[in-house]
């Protein structure tokens, strides 16, 4: 199922050249032979003949077709695209968990790149860099009006390499340069440790190939210290997804035998599909069931979801089935909104497209897609409250981004109010020292909405936030 999931087909391409005067175009779809639109590809034809010998100087024709294979998938959403050889290779290094780079995952936003958050252990996190920060310059190059793909590339490279990234920091209003050496990030994806005598905390940072192996191997240590554990903490705030396969076997660790997990829609027949909570939906071929190895308890325990807009993709899955299951309280903050399907193909040995396909649902049939998860308690960031909540970008806040498939609410005339008032409040902040600023860990003594996810276990008074709502999908202008 991981293997059919990252890589899901092959696609047959043609070459564009004169002989698209032809009449009888046609492509191979995957329901068939569909037509193609034979003026609109005569005209880029006659596009790509005219630069090639009109331009002011000779340009190089592969780097001309893959610039307008690149542009044409980046104009349909934020999460289709294309790979080239070197970005194929660092695409697949990335879900086994080791790559060289910095360590941050990234988004974009106003033609910047945007840290969505840096990996935990990894360079950029050790330099300092944090959620929300801007990358407007790579070394010597302005990141506006290169593609999320052109600056990984510019990021990632050998091992001991130097590169500066000009950061521009929001809530301190300042730019300066961050000097980070890259490394082989081999990021552990799973964290826990028992809190206190039978309760426990475990911090999944990223659904990748090893996550559900040292998932279960956790927990079997948690259990080993804590034999009658009477509550658990599963963190997923800040986890940007990553695997479905591993989404799934973590929903279905707590969930009952065969119940479904997500379903997913889109055009193709193979993106009707529903994903249950049975190892034929997440067992990796040859390899057993890891699950197994769990005490029947893990499936009674009392269980805590910490969740933030951070929380995307398959955090958002595993967060969507346990609280329509009522399996779990989902505590903190509205999740990303990140609910669609990303299909990677290839179109030859070392080029592909990641191309979305279809939109996530939750057992209970909502679309996570530009909406999130809202959690049944909302709870500040800190004591002193979340009073940056409404800068915060979610799916809803990128260009082009995907609707939902389920109606649109209108746009919420509050929230403008509301970041007017937060960005107030930032230039107090910034006459701060960064240590004052600094957040605390997650998992530490001075976690606040862990200290409130284990009120909620114990049956304790919560601190329940007085100012975060719900955020609903806002309609996309045109």
């Amino acid at each position: 199922m991981g293997q059919k999931l990252k890589i899901a087909g092959w696609i047959s391409i043609g070459a564009v050249a004169g002989a698209l005067t032809t009449v009888q175009l046609q492509a191979v779809a995957r329901g068939g032979l569909t037509p193609l639109p034979l003026e609109e590809l005569q005209q880029l034809a006659a596009v790509f003949g005219m630069v090639k010998t009109d331009y002011v100087e000779p340009v190089d024709e592969k780097k001309l077709i893959s610039d307008a294979i690149s542009g044409m998938v980046a104009s349909l959403d934020p999460h289709s695209v294309y790979f080239d050889k070197k970005s194929f290779k660092e695409f697949r290094e990335g879900t086994s968990g080791r790559f060289v780079g910095v360590g941050i995952e990234i988004a974009q936003e106003d033609g910047l790149v945007k840290v969505v958050s840096p990996i935990e252990g990894s360079p950029a996190d050790r330099a300092g860099l944090k959620p929300n920060d801007l990358i407007t310059k790579i070394d010597d190059t302005a990141v506006k009006g290169l593609s999320l793909n052109e600056a990984v590339k510019k990021m990632r490279g050998e091992p001991k390499t130097k590169v500066v990234l000009m950061i521009f920091r929001k809530d301190e209003n300042r730019t300066f340069p961050v000097t980070i050496t890259r490394e082989e990030i081999r990021t552990q994806s799973v964290r826990s440790k028992v809190v206190e005598p039978g309760y426990a905390w475990i911090r999944l940072s990223q659904f990748q190939e090893r996550t559900v192996e040292d998932f279960v191997t956790k927990l079997e240590q948690i259990y080993k210290q804590e034999p009658n554990l009477k509550g658990l903490v599963l963190d997923l705030r800040n986890d940007p997804g990553g695997l479905l396969d591993a989404a799934v076997a973590v929903s279905a660790a707590f969930l009952p035998e065969n119940v479904t997990v997500v379903s997913t829609n889109g055009q193709l027949p193979e993106s009707k599909f529903t994903y249950k909570a049975a190892p034929e939906f997440y067992q990796r071929r040859n390899a057993a069931d890891p699950l197994k190895r769990l005490p029947a308890a893990i499936k009674t325990v009392p269980l805590v979801v910490l969740v933030n807009e951070g929380s995307a993709s398959a955090s958002e899955i595993v967060a969507g089935a346990l609280q329509d299951y009522k399996r779990a309280t989902i505590m903190g903050n509205q999740t990303f909104g990140k609910g669609s399907v990303q299909t990677v193909r290839p179109l030859g040995p070392d080029t592909g497209l990641k191309l979305t396909t279809a939109r996530y649902y939750t057992p209970s049939g909502k679309s996570i897609q530009a909406k999130g998860i809202v959690p049944d308690v909302m709870v500040d960031d800190t004591a002193e409250g979340s009073p940056f909540a409404a800068l915060r970008t979610r799916e809803a806040d990128l260009e082009k981004h995907l609707g939902s498939g389920q109606g649109a609410e209108a746009k919420d005339p509050g929230r403008e109010k509301a970041r007017e008032e937060a960005l107030k409040r930032l230039e107090e902040e910034s006459k701060k020292s960064p240590e004052q600023r600094r957040p605390p860990e997650f998992g530490s003594d001075k976690d606040f909405q862990l200290a409130q996810a284990l009120n909620q276990l114990k049956g304790r008074t919560v601190l329940v936030s007085k100012t975060i709502v719900e955020r609903k999908e806002e309609k996309k202008e045109n």
